[in-house]
């Protein structure tokens, strides 16, 4: 009588075509998800410099005497249950934090606001990691008028965001 032995398992050859095919799998999709992770970003950016126009128009109409706010910590506050000018409850603390590359940033950009005599206040946005949390720069004023460019920082003559 013949025995017939089945084979049980993968044998190694089959192991070796399925990881290839995963590593395939993985090539392509690894660069499709880190982009969709820098537009997502750049929109979140975006998202933040309206959050902080709106904050600094209601900031100055609430503290006239004031003006705009001295810098973002103060569109915050860390108690908000009786808001005043150096802490005017008005955005989140985690985006009055994002205020250098040295901090956790938000949604991976950090920005710059200062005081300007001319407009009311700057405002930058810039990525922490150029290439990997995103790419655009951006900038804003009290004009409210939100600018990029596709590499290194805005300015006010840069593109508007339409």
């Amino acid at each position: 009588m013949e025995h017939k032995h089945k084979q049980k398992g993968f044998s190694l050859i089959e192991l070796l075509i399925v990881v290839a095919i995963i590593l395939i799998i993985a090539a392509i999709a690894i660069p499709n998800l880190l982009r969709s992770r820098i537009a997502a970003n750049e929109s979140s950016a975006v998202g933040s410099l309206r959050t902080i126009n709106t904050a600094e128009i209601t900031y100055v109409t609430t503290y006239p005497a004031t003006g705009y706010s001295a810098d973002l910590p103060s569109l915050a506050g860390s108690a908000c249950t009786s808001p005043t000018s150096a802490g005017a409850c008005l955005i989140d603390a985690t985006l009055a934090a994002a205020t250098s590359a040295a901090s956790p940033g938000k949604s991976g950009y950090y920005f710059t606001y200062a005081t300007d005599t001319n407009v009311g206040y700057t405002l930058t946005g810039q990525p922490h990691h150029a290439g990997s949390t995103g790419n655009k720069g951006f900038y804003t004023d009290g004009t409210a008028v939100i600018h990029y460019v596709s590499t290194g920082t805005a300015t006010a003559t840069s593109p508007t965001i339409q």
